[in-house]
C-alpha cells in the first residue's frame, strides 16, 4: 500500500516502528502540567496559575552542531540527546526560569529506528534530570536531503519565571564575585575547529592519545553538562544577579552579555587551568589563548555573578565551582583577563 513512497525513500512502517520505540521514553518525562500523550498534533501543557503571581514564559532553541558528525562516525548515539537538551535548557535557565517542556526535531535521509530511538532516549533522560517534559517533537525522513547515515537535531525549550524574579544582570555592581562552574568538556561548541585539529593531526577517534585513558572520540562526545538543576537550587538559596551560559563565543563573548554598561568582568587567569584535552588541542592546532577564549568554554561551562559576601557559600554548594573573578569599573573592554 505504501510501496511507491517506500521506493522514493520514505518508509512509513519504519516511522511507526520508531514511534513505538520512543513512546515509553516520552511518557517517562511527564510532569505536572502535561496533558495528553504522544500522537496528538500539538503538545498540551497547563500552566499552574496558582503557583505564580505574574508568570513570564521564556523560550530557547538550539542544536548540537557538527558534534553530530563525530557521533555518527563513532556510531555512538546515547549521549548526543543530552547535548541537545542542555544547549536549550541551560540557556533559558540563565533568566532563572524553571524548564517546563521540551520539543525535539530529528531530520534524516533514512530513519534507523534503533539508532535514532537511542538519541530520543538520551533526550528523555536529560529532560527527566531537569524536570522538563518531553512534550512533543517531529521526525522527518528526507531522502536526497541527507546522505548516508547523516541526521540533524534541533531542540526547543519553554520555561517559566516569576516576573519579579527574572535574573537579567541589571543589579550587577562593583565588587560582585564571578563564580565559575566547570564544564564537562567541549560541550557542543567549536566542533568544526575540533574536527579540523583531529583531521590535521591524522588522529583516529577510536585511538587513545598519550596521557589519556579513553579513546579520543569518547572524550569528545562527553555530553554537555546540565546546569538547570544547579541554577534552580542556588537561586533559591542565594542572591544571584546574573548568569551566563558559556556557549559559542566562549567566555569573551558570553560574559559581557549579562553586564551593565558601567562595569567590566575582570577574570583571574590563575584561578583555573584549561582541561587537559583542551590544552592538547590548543597545542596541536596552534591556537592562541585569545582564540581559545572566544571559541571554547575552556573549562568554564557557566558563570554566576553574586555578592562577594556570598561567593564562598555558593562555591560550597557545588563541588566544581570557584571564584573566577570580580566586577570592576568599566575600562576599555567589558572583559579583561589578568
Amino acid at each position: 500500500m505504501t510501496e511507491a513512497y517506500k521506493k522514493a525513500g520514505v518508509d512509513i512502517d519504519r516511522g511507526k516502528e520508531f514511534v513505538d520505540k520512543i513512546k515509553g521514553f516520552v511518557a517517562s518525562t511527564n510532569r505536572s502540567g502535561v496533558m495528553g500523550s504522544i500522537g496528538g498534533f500539538g503538545g498540551l501543557f497547563a500552566l499552574d496559575t496558582n503557583k505564580y503571581k505574574n508568570p513570564v514564559l521564556t523560550s530557547g532553541t538550539d542544536g548540537v552542531g557538527t558534534k553530530l558528525k563525530l557521533a555518527i562516525e563513532m556510531k555512538k548515539y546515547d549521549t548526543i540527546g543530552q547535548d541537545l537538551v542542555a544547549m536549550c535548557v541551560n540557556d533559558i535557565a540563565c533568566s532563572g526560569a524553571e524548564p517546563l517542556f521540551f520539543l525535539d526535531y530529528l531530520a534524516t535521509g533514512k530513519l534507523e529506528p534503533d539508532a535514532h530511538a537511542t538519541v530520543v532516549k538520551g533526550i528523555a533522560q536529560a529532560c527527566k534530570t531537569c524536570n522538563c517534559a518531553l512534550n512533543g517533537g517531529e521526525t522527518a525522513e528526507m531522502p536526497g536531503m541527507y546522505a548516508n547515515d547523516d541526521f540533524d537535531l534541533a531542540g526547543f525549550a519553554v520555561g517559566v519565571v516569576e516576573r519579579d524574579d527574572i535574573i537579567d544582570g541589571h543589579t550587577v555592581g562593583l565588587g560582585d564575585a564571578i563564580i565559575a562552574f566547570a564544564s564537562s568538556g567541549f560541550h557542543s561548541n567549536g566542533y568544526s575547529l575540533v574536527r579540523k585539529v583531529v583531521s590535521d593531526n591524522k588522529w583516529k577517534l577510536k585511538e587513545t592519545l598519550p596521557g589519556f585513558d579513553q579513546p579520543l572520540g569518547e572524550i569528545l562526545l562527553e555530553p554537555t553538562a546540565l546546569y538547570s538543576p544547579i541554577i534552580q537550587r542556588l537561586k533559591d538559596a542565594h542572591t544571584v544577579k546574573a548568569i551566563a551560559h558559556i556557549t559559542g563565543g566562549g567566555l569573551t563573548e558570553n560574559i559581557p552579555r549579562v553586564l551593565p554598561q558601567a562595569v567590566q568582568a575582570t577574570i583571574d587567569r590563575s584561578s583555573w587551568e584549561f582541561p587537559k584535552i583542551m590544552s592538547t588541542f590548543q597545542e596541536a592546532g596552534d591556537i592562541s589563548e585569545d582564540e581559545m577564549m572566544r571559541v571554547f568554554n575552556c573549562g568554564v561551562g557557566l558563570i554566576m555573578i553574586v555578592p562577594a559576601g556570598e561567593a564562598e557559600a555558593v562555591c560550597e554548594m557545588h563541588s566544581q565551582a570557584w571564584v573566577l573573578g570580580k566586577i570592576e569599573k568599566r575600562g576599555e573592554n567589558p572583559i579583561v583577563y589578568k
